[in-house]
């Protein structure tokens, strides 16, 4: 199991990951990406769906037109762990972030 990650570690690392915020009253992470239009949109869901399977760590998240709402936690370790932040950053890098 992932090991969670202290709010100081978390911190440390949201520095270098563009646009993702810490959740309040929650222990996880967010970031809003905005796209072109829906087809764009979610064909980098598609994408990141693909590395999240590879990884076999889910996002939650939330669509509307050109709009894609992610959050990541590690649930079964309780809050935010490496994998969150692998994600994050994997989800940046196919957004072109």
């Amino acid at each position: 199991m992932a090991e969670k990650l202290s709010p100081e570690q978390v911190d440390e690392i949201l520095s270098d990951l563009k646009g993702w915020r810490k959740v309040e009253n929650r222990d996880a992470i967010a970031k809003t990406f905005k796209f072109k239009d829906f087809s764009e949109a979610f064909g980098w869901m598609t994408r990141a769906a693909l590395q999240a399977e590879k990884m076999d760590h889910h996002p939650e998240w939330f669509n509307v037109w050109n709009r894609v709402e992610v959050t990541l936690t590690t649930h079964d370790a309780g809050g935010v762990t490496r994998l969150d932040l692998k994600l994050a950053a994997q989800m940046n890098v196919l957004a072109g972030a």
